[in-house]
């Protein structure tokens, strides 16, 4: 009795397991009473209706990847402008990086285990503007593994927004779709790492900045990340529906073995520990200082691991991120080869953005090079192009849908006087589109003189052109100019100010020079 009482227990326990739509809709009510309306969590949030995500396949395992450094390196060039020797070591070691894990995996079995074995992670010196994040991306996309981007300035070592480091990690999961094999070849990217170095000058350990590097220092060799978490509520939610289906808790995690770690920053202020450095080498045969261009550039692309040490960073730190890669600041003939390229997404952006309104845009080269000059000024790199191009085209782009112009080629002349361009370029087109219609009703030629055209463009009201108006005046016309046996009509200030009166007397005068004639 005591068994079959038991066993009875068991099956209602069973029965009476909640499903993640319950569970969602009870902690929903929760929240609204606690915290209003307000505190929503979306559908996505409760794990297990995304149940097939979170179970990988077998056959979405293996990295596709087949180019060769040679060819990465011709994929980049054809997007990334002055930066050859960056776009050669990323190329040649991230393609290498995948190449390897593709070989290890499918010979893994027979070969010997490398004790301390280091990942070609990369560490990106250059000032802002110059395609860090943009050669990345591009790598990614073209490998096809999941990518992710943190910002260093987030992270502090007890976490951000109820976090940690570690949540890059769970991030990239969520980029492979919760395949947990995928995610553990992708690449984790984060920028501005500069930001994390302990301040200089500091009397004692920087303790915020130098636990954040530490505890990245451990995602960077080869650790296990925890996919759930204790402040990840969906999580638990998800391990206790799970403990109920089956009577076991699994522990998911992410193996960071192959993952590869970029990061990035300006290092403003780099320079500093590079000169004192060089400047305390001897001078003579003994000393190799490299004496000459005081360039920014050609100063950092002098640094060393203890140059980074010096400027806050923990040298097992610097140990992880054993490939350098030193960008340099585009000068104006870099950003007008930036605007050149046919996949630049500025001027191509832009280009778009006009045909979306019918119009085909084009921009004189003058132009480009004067964009460029004005966005080197702005010390902001490749970012700088848009804001300038975008001030260019603003008023264009503001008035010429309205009209009915379908091609504009913006010039200096044009973008010195946006506004009277706009006026002559409305003007003119609505005129020539206006004679085209009149001609294809009539057969007429309409010749407007130069003061007509300047009777119309003031008469012409926000709302109407002058195209407009002056088909308005022409009302009518279609019928009787047919009696004037004409192919072409001159309109004057006379004719647009009484167009009937007009065109009676004109009817008239071909009488009289009929009956003449006669």
């Amino acid at each position: 009795m005591d068994l079959e009482r038991k066993m009875q227990s068991e099956k209602n326990i069973k029965t009476n397991v909640p499903s993640p739509e319950d569970i969602r809709r009870e902690v929903q009510d929760f929240l609204n009473k606690r915290y209003g309306s307000s505190v929503v969590m979306s559908q996505v949030e409760i794990l297990g209706q995304k149940e097939s995500s979170t179970h990988p396949r077998d056959d979405e395992q293996e990295i596709h990847f087949d180019m060769t450094p040679e060819e990465l390196e011709s994929y980049l060039k054809q997007y990334v402008v002055h930066q050859d020797e960056a776009i050669e070591i990323l190329a040649t070691k991230i393609a290498t990086h995948f190449h390897r894990i593709k070989w290890e995996n499918h010979y893994g079995d027979s070969l010997p285990a490398i004790p301390g074995q280091i990942k070609p992670n990369i560490l990106m010196i250059g000032p802002t503007g110059v395609g860090k994040t943009y050669m990345i991306k591009l790598i990614a996309d073209r490998i096809g593994v999941p990518f992710v981007k943190g910002d260093a300035t987030k992270f502090s070592e007890t976490g951000y927004v109820g976090g940690d480091v570690e949540d890059l990690v769970r991030d990239l999961v969520k980029a492979a779709g919760g395949n947990i094999k995928t995610a553990e070849n992708g690449i984790i990217y984060i920028d501005e790492i500069d930001k994390i170095a302990a301040s200089q000058g500091l009397v004692g350990p920087d303790v915020s900045r130098t636990g954040v590097q530490r505890n990245l220092l451990k995602l960077m060799e080869e650790t296990e990340v925890e996919l759930r978490v204790p402040h990840d509520l969906a999580s638990q939610m998800e391990a206790v529906i799970e403990t109920q289906r089956s009577g076991k808790a699994p522990q998911k995690r992410i193996n960071t073995r192959n993952i590869l770690f970029i990061v990035s920053g300006a290092f403003n202020g780099l320079e500093k520990m590079v000169k004192r450095r060089l400047n305390r080498q001897p001078i003579g045969f003994g000393g190799d200082i490299q004496k000459g261009s005081d360039k920014l550039d050609d100063i950092l692309d002098q640094v060393s691991t203890q140059d980074l040490i010096e400027y806050g960073f923990e040298s097992e730190f610097i140990g992880r991120l054993p490939v350098l890669v030193r960008l340099h600041e585009l000068d104006v003939e870099g950003l007008y080869e930036v605007l050149t390229n046919p996949y630049n997404a500025v001027v191509q952006g832009k280009i778009r953005d006009f045909a979306a309104y019918g119009i085909e845009l084009s921009i004189h080269d003058e132009i480009l090079r004067k964009a460029a000059q004005l966005a080197h000024k702005e010390g902001t790199g490749a970012r700088g192009l848009a804001r300038v191009v975008e001030r260019m085209l603003i008023h264009f782009e503001k008035r010429l849908p309205s009209s009915n112009i379908k091609k504009f080629n913006l010039t200096l002349e044009r973008e010195k006087n946006p506004r009277t361009a706009c006026d002559e370029l409305i003007l003119r087109y609505s005129l020539e589109d206006a004679v085209e219609q009149f001609k294809k009703k009539t057969g007429v030629t309409l010749n407007i003189s130069p003061a007509a055209i300047h009777w119309l463009q003031e008469q012409a009201l926000s709302e109407i052109t002058p195209g407009k108006l002056l088909l308005q005046r022409l009302e009518g016309y279609e019928y009787g100019i047919s009696f004037l046996g004409k192919d072409n009509l001159q309109v004057t200030v006379n004719l647009l100010k009484n167009p009937k009166d007009y065109l009676e007397s004109l009817i008239k005068k071909s009488y009289r020079d009929n009956d003449l004639k006669r």
